[in-house]
């Protein structure tokens, strides 16, 4: 008989990319080379609104953002970039920000220097820029700026808003061609020329090559895959995935995960937003967890405990399992700002939360720390396995609560005595 060879990895080798330095303050953040996948998010408020905006920022950072981005497009979104950094570093959030900066980038850059001095980053859209003359000179400002304060910057191409002097030149480059492009990839060529030959006049200029990242976003997953797949061959410059405008809902979720996720297993990726429209009263922090979950189920990251659950079936007929899913996966999510540093090592915690004995005890076993609850028919009893052993028996009406304790209990015995090791 043949002998059997083990099952290869999943995992692409991840791909050479320049590291970018995102400094605020004490804080450091490393984008590309040998760093992780960070996260990305942006406001959605008035920048106007100092306190409204370092709130949102706040949330966004709790949940998991390591970079917020916020629209800078008046002067009076201008000013109001350093006070929102100061609010912000009164409530000790050093999250980075970044300026996303459209038509006028140049002159709000020029004219008010606190607001170029407190930002960590600059998002530049080089389709949004300037026209005909005025595009290198209006590009070249914004680079002097980014010189000038020492800041890394986004080139970010939006297939939305593309530099249609770059796109028409192509164009007639392709009418001569004895066998045409499609429309499709004269497009995508498009994307990738003008991010890339934008980087290179960005050097140019005095830039630090190093300081320098790049996206070409667009919002068909098929097309995002195919751009970044081409673009990650031509340079070596970190690059943000996002898919543009992905939706709302489900619709935004899914497709985000479809285009991020084949580009990440493929090891294409140095920082990820997903663009996600909010619900009506959706709080903005969803587009954040979507995003550290996309890392964390392809085992890239770990943001927060991970809580494996049954579907429910017929022989679930109870809800007590559901209920006991979100009130776990809610009390983890909760704790994390408060855990994330005083327990090192728990966010890679793994809990299970089962609803009858078919898969609960084995699925238990394979956790950290599981709780296998009775289907229907079976006998009112609920055993918790703690590091693949059975330890104790729930019953009666308070399992939610005591399960609850015993998880708590657990991450404080198990990686508060890692954390005074380490200390």
């Amino acid at each position: 008989m043949e002998e059997l060879q083990p099952v290869a990895s999943a995992f692409a080798l991840p791909r050479k990319s320049r590291q970018a330095k995102i400094v605020w303050g004490s804080c450091l953040l490393t984008v590309g080379g040998d760093a992780p996948v960070r996260v990305q998010s942006m406001t959605n408020s008035d920048t106007t609104d100092v306190i409204g905006t370092a709130i949102q920022i706040k949330e966004l950072a709790l949940a998991g953002s390591e970079m917020v981005r916020l629209t800078v497009n008046t002067p009076e979104a201008a000013l109001a970039v350093a006070p929102i950094r100061e609010q912000l570093d009164r409530m000790g959030i050093e999250v980075p920000l970044i300026g996303d900066f459209h038509y006028n980038g140049h002159r709000l850059l020029t004219d008010y220097p606190q607001c170029a001095r407190a930002l960590s980053k600059y998002r530049i859209n080089p389709g949004n820029v300037g026209k005909g003359d005025k595009h290198d000179r209006q590009f070249g400002q914004m680079i002097k700026a980014a010189v000038r304060w020492e800041k890394a910057i986004r080139i970010g191409v939006n297939w939305g808003s593309l530099d249609q002097d770059l796109l028409v030149d192509l164009m007639d480059q392709n009418t001569r061609r004895s066998t045409p492009w499609s429309a499709k990839a004269v497009m995508y060529e498009a994307l990738i020329s003008s991010a890339i030959g934008s980087a290179q006049q960005a050097v140019q200029l005095g830039m630090n090559p190093d300081q320098i990242i790049l996206s070409c976003k667009v919002s068909g997953v098929q097309d995002l895959i195919s751009v970044y797949r081409e673009l990650s061959k031509r340079c070596d410059f970190p690059l943000h995935l996002g898919l543009t405008e992905a939706g709302m809902g489900v619709k935004g979720a899914v497709a985000s995960t479809a285009a991020m996720s084949v580009l990440l297993q493929e090891g294409i990726g140095d920082t990820i937003r997903v663009s996600l429209t909010p619900q009506p009263g959706e709080s903005r922090t969803q587009e954040v967890l979507i995003a550290t979950e996309i890392l964390q189920s392809l085992e890239l990251r770990s943001f927060v405990p991970s809580v494996t659950a049954c579907p429910g079936c017929g022989r679930t007929t109870s809800t007590t399992f559901q209920e006991l899913t979100k009130q776990i996966e809610d009390f983890l999510r909760a704790q994390m700002p408060l855990w994330r540093d005083k327990y090192p090592g728990v966010e890679k915690m793994k809990v299970a939360v089962m609803g009858c004995i078919v898969n609960g005890p084995g699925e238990s076993k394979q956790a950290d720390i599981g709780i296998s609850l009775p289907g229907t028919g079976e006998a009112p009893a609920a055993p918790v396995f703690i590091d693949g052993e059975k330890r104790m028996t729930l019953r009666g009406d308070n399992i939610a609560h005591e399960f609850q304790a015993i998880v708590e209990d657990y991450v404080v015995r198990r990686f508060g005595a890692h954390a005074a090791t380490a200390d």
